[in-house]
């Protein structure tokens, strides 16, 4: 059985502080919005972008996009308010920065008591966040996904950022697994260099083989490559189609591998196939297909 699938290939941070960039935010094709009131917010706009983008989520007017609203930690002058007002606006997810163990995600979970229907997002973006993973990842109630923040974590390695980002292979590695361990999402970090699309494409590709289920991004402009990244390619949804129709014949049912088009085709291969076409429907679904 699979669960319930929803697309989050394209996941576009958008400063609180900028009204312009959220109303344009809704109408660009990403699965997903981060309406931000951490790090794209300098501390005198603090408490104007929180207003701006609480009113913005009660609005209701992104469509099918999940919102997400990151807020300052709650160690912060501003967390706590920042959580306060976010439940009141009840967007889909709260997205928590600097979560380095349970504890930070316990307290978010308790403030939310009486607020139904809004899931927890984590930041994985500190050492001690790496070292805690399994911790972090069982945390239980309303934790859904982990994003990565991979601009803090080379920070605070005092490394740098490489092209191929073996530097990070270990961390994104063992987050990912992490996920899954528990059934979260994952999403990886951004790419910086707007202008390198070659660079950000190949990015994309590594965080896909890495098994992300999609990446955070800066700009409009990355949406689309993006998507179609993370998306599954049609023959791919075609062959799934074709296994899945395959083990559902009378004369295949009970079966743990048959054969198929002149290879045998495992349990194993049926489950995937199952989940490539309800993330093909449900993305054809959320683009209006």
């Amino acid at each position: 059985m699979i669960d319930t699938v929803r697309p989050r290939r394209s996941v576009l941070y958008m400063p609180g502080s900028n009204v312009r960039a959220m109303e344009k935010a809704r109408e660009l094709p990403a699965d997903a919005l981060i309406l931000d009131l951490e790090d794209a917010v300098a501390p005198e706009s603090k408490e104007l972008a929180r207003s701006q983008v609480c009113e913005a989520v009660k609005a209701k007017g992104f469509g099918r996009r999940e919102v997400v609203v990151r807020i300052n930690a709650l160690s912060t002058t501003w967390g706590e308010a920042d959580l306060a007002a976010a439940a009141d606006a009840k967007p889909d997810a709260i997205l928590v920065p600097k979560v380095s163990g349970r504890k930070e995600l316990l307290q978010v979970e308790a403030r939310l008591q009486s607020v139904p229907d809004v899931a927890i997002w984590a930041m994985i973006e500190t050492p001690l966040a790496i070292f805690h993973l399994a911790e972090i990842a069982s945390a239980g109630g309303r934790l859904a996904c982990f994003v990565m923040g991979t601009n803090d974590l080379i920070k605070e390695f005092r490394g740098s950022h490489t092209p191929d980002r073996q530097n990070l292979a270990a961390p994104l590695s063992l987050s990912v697994a992490a996920a899954r361990a528990f059934g979260l999402a994952v999403i990886d970090g951004v790419y910086n260099d707007i202008n390198n699309s070659d660079g950000f494409y190949a990015t994309c590709v590594q965080a896909s083989a890495f098994g992300f289920d999609g990446k955070t991004l800066i700009h409009p402009s990355q949406i689309g490559p993006c998507n179609a990244v993370f998306a599954p390619a049609r023959d791919e949804v075609e062959a799934a189609r074709k296994i899945i129709a395959a083990f559902e014949k009378p004369e295949n049912r009970g079966k743990g591998a048959i054969a198929l088009d002149g290879r045998m085709v495992e349990l194993l291969h049926a489950e995937i196939a199952r989940r490539t076409v309800a993330l093909a429907d449900a993305i054809a679904a959320l683009e209006g297909r």
